[in-house]
């Protein structure tokens, strides 16, 4: 019996306790546990899986999963012993950006502030615990208080918000006798928005003491990883991070974990008896390249098409693409003639950086 494709569900648990559609890629479990790295970031476009991707790393480390293995039996993970036994063992804080979208500076502090407390909210049950200081109780409470009275807002001091996640790992830390992983999703989002919105200057110097704070002076990191679309210049936000390794779309590392190859979208249009369209989809939805890797696919499209039976552009309308109408709007006659050429199935080649710094968008005409 062919498993349900299911449009849109980033939940790991959810996909795999209603035994849908799956395109294994535990193997990024493996392949991060093994690097060594201390924190690691990496950037994809839309839709290319990266939330499914957290979800998963938090069930396989996360002690709040402790003996999920129905969750990774099949799976490649599950194949190494070593990995099985990692299973479930490790406090874990995981945290999502993605919803933070605030027209101005106070929106965007109170949507951190939102998602942080999320993550407390996770862990209220150390509040049950004697390990905790009066100070640290006072901390979950202030947060908890303010995301829930959203009209009677005693303002929270930016030093409490920026200490925040570090100060929960401490908790988590003492209370497990173990070090903590951060699972930061989609971290450029509310960046993006403070550029658009005009509040980049104000906002750069929160976003920076809270990554230092979490990232940087944390005792009590094991490891953690960051996804986004964009890399954000090292020095805008990361300032002294030098444990950072940035994973780009350039990148060889990882390269097959987010996206579907050729051969996995080709071996799943013969099982489900479409061995017919593979030349249709190639010509429709291949065409990106990771790495050293090419013909990868947009997982959403791919979704949508075996969902549907039918080619449609559906990656087009999944997300606002404010930033580049912004720059297209203001760019150059040079610069839009080349977007007419493309428009006209002709290409163009440039050279590009990689490191998006906002405040100098404006003037870099090869920022686009």
């Amino acid at each position: 019996m062919q498993k349900v494709i299911s449009i849109g569900k980033q939940n790991f648990v959810s996909l795999r306790e209603n035994d849908c559609f799956y395109i294994d890629k535990t193997d990024l479990i493996c392949k991060w546990w093994e690097s060594k790295d201390e924190i690691t970031l990496i950037t994809r476009p839309r839709r290319f899986g990266k939330t499914l991707n957290m979800s998963m790393l938090n069930c396989f480390f996360s002690n709040q999963f402790t003996g999920r293995e129905d969750l990774f039996k099949g799976l490649a993970v599950w194949k190494k012993e070593k990995y099985r036994k990692m299973q479930g063992t490790y406090p874990v804080i995981f945290l999502s950006f993605a919803a933070i979208k605030g027209s101005n500076y106070e929106d965007a502090r109170d949507g951190i502030i939102m998602a942080i407390n999320e993550a407390y909210s996770e862990h209220r049950y150390l509040l049950e615990s004697n390990e905790l200081t009066d100070g640290e109780r006072k901390c979950f409470e202030e947060l908890d208080y303010y995301a829930k009275n959203p009209g009677i807002k005693k303002q929270v001091a930016n030093d409490t918000i920026c200490n925040a996640v570090k100060n929960l790992a401490n908790c988590l830390s003492r209370y497990y006798k173990k070090k903590v992983i951060i699972l930061l999703d989609e971290y450029d989002t509310p960046m993006q928005e403070a550029y658009l919105y005009g509040y980049w200057k104000e906002f750069t110097a929160f976003i920076r003491s809270l990554f230092n704070a979490t990232f940087k002076t944390n005792p009590y990191l094991e490891r953690a990883m960051m996804t986004g679309i964009t890399r954000v210049s090292k020095e805008s936000v990361f300032s002294d991070l030098n444990n950072l390794n940035v994973v780009t779309t350039t990148s060889t590392e990882y390269e097959t974990c987010f996206g579907f190859s050729e051969e996995e979208v080709f071996q799943v249009l013969e099982e489900r008896g479409m061995n017919n369209q593979k030349k249709l989809v190639k010509s429709w939805y291949d065409g990106f390249v990771f790495g050293n890797t090419h013909d990868i696919y947009n997982p959403w499209s791919i979704t949508n098409f075996l969902d549907k039976k039918q080619v449609r552009p559906y990656w087009a309308d999944t997300s606002s693409n404010s930033m580049i109408d912004e720059l297209i709007r203001k760019a150059s006659t040079d610069i839009k003639e080349k977007m007419e050429e493309l428009l006209q199935g002709k290409e163009i080649v440039v050279n590009f950086d990689e490191q998006i710094v906002f405040e100098q968008l404006d003037q870099d005409e090869n920022a686009i």
